[in-house]
């Protein structure tokens, strides 16, 4: 299979989408994370840097590797949970619970350990849980027009048109109008982006009780619960089966040689993984991996010039990115819900699974995604399988 012949402006499109997505939604924790630890400017750069560089890596080695799209992400969860985390904590003894975090996510994927505790849960589990997560950016498409009824509404209305059109444009075509209409209302604020390179700053580590027991070990759970197993899910229930436990182990090894730069925590990515592996990225499932490895290259350049970008992504209003999310994955929402609810004798627990993943529901500091699969498997232990 030649990548020059599956390369499309559809998955292009929809690697813009996803890294516009990713990092607009969550970046403001990166840099809350980084000061909370004493970060400098240079070495708040350092951090967009490594993760960038770690994550554009990462898509672009995988997804060529197994030619399906693996989309990896930095852990929001942990840019979360380190920002609460941080009190009494140097940044060297940060660097080094990174990389023991690191060496423990390495360790979970090449054992095999991870991958034969997901083959645990059913499919239908799965997809209600991805749609539990997904189902708020559907609904923000809507929400958006409180305040941006135009931009929003025009949004909707491109990407209606253009899919009895032109499907495969829809979405990019629906960011352009969304892009024209924000030019027209004077809400883009480019005027502040200025072109920078962002510099490595290598932290030499050291170690704590505190710090491995207050941030790797936390660090790795919320990883692997709140990230690595929606994302395993969205690939599944998207269709793709690549194997796990090496690609688990190639984001551990990843992070582990840029935790020193600032890469906290490297890991599956789900809610924007959605983007790429949904009918907007290509009609042919097949040729959907070309959105990943997009992606990759819009990362490298997101930390190569990592102020920049920011401040770029930063000039778009809030309710475009809220809407165009919304948009690109409306197709994998309702695949989603439909796999989820086909069997009559899974419904219940997919339901269950789906409300509480939904809900945002975060108990011991672990996101909704985990405790909806806990709670959809409760259900499937105590209902009954059949009809009575």
């Amino acid at each position: 299979m030649s990548l020059a012949r599956d390369v499309s402006l559809a998955a292009v499109a929809a690697g813009f989408v996803t890294v516009l997505v990713g990092f607009t939604s969550s970046a403001a924790l990166v840099f809350q994370a980084a000061r909370a630890f004493g970060a400098t400017p240079d070495e708040i750069g350092s951090w967009i840097l490594a993760l960038g560089v770690g994550m554009g890596a990462t898509c672009i080695a995988l997804s060529l590797r197994y030619r399906v799209p693996v989309v990896t992400a930095w852990s929001t969860p942990g840019a979360a949970m380190l920002i609460t985390a941080a009190a009494g904590v140097s940044m060297p003894e940060a660097i080094g619970a990174f990389l023991v975090c690191a060496l423990l996510i390495t360790i979970a994927g090449y054992s095999g350990l991870f991958e034969r505790l997901l083959a645990r849960i059913p499919l239908s589990i799965a997809a209600a849980m991805l749609a539990g997560v997904l189902v708020r950016f559907g609904i923000d498409v809507f929400t958006a027009m409180n305040a941006q009824f135009a931009l929003a509404a025009t949004m909707v209305a491109t990407y209606l048109v253009m899919r009895r059109l032109r499907p495969r444009y829809a979405v990019i075509l629906a960011l352009l109008a969304g892009v024209a209409v924000a030019a027209f209302q004077g809400t883009l604020h480019l005027d502040a982006v200025q072109l920078e390179l962002a510099r490595p700053v290598f932290v030499t580590p050291a170690w704590s009780a505190a710090s491995l027991i207050g941030i790797s070990l936390p660090l790795f759970v919320v990883t692997m619960a709140s990230q690595n197993v929606p994302g395993v899910a969205t690939m599944r229930a998207s269709g793709y089966a690549p194997p796990i436990s090496p690609i688990i182990g190639a984001t551990g090894v990843a992070t582990l040689l840029l935790a020193p730069f600032g890469a906290f925590a490297l890991n599956l990515a789900a809610i924007t993984a959605a983007i790429c592996m949904g009918r907007e990225a290509h009609e042919d499932p097949a040729r959907r991996y070309v959105a990943a490895i997009a992606a990759g290259v819009f990362y490298l350049v997101l930390g190569l010039f990592g102020a920049t970008v920011g401040a770029l992504f930063a000039a778009f209003p809030r309710e475009l990115v809220l809407a165009i999310a919304g948009l690109a994955l409306f197709g994998t929402i309702g695949g989603a819900l439909a796999q989820a609810l086909a069997d009559e004798y899974e419904r219940e627990p997919a339901l269950i699974t789906f409300l509480v993943t939904a809900s945002g529901l975060t108990l011991g500091g672990v996101g909704s995604p985990f405790w909806g699969l806990v709670a959809g498997a409760i259900a499937r232990l105590v209902l009954p399988r059949r009809r009575t």
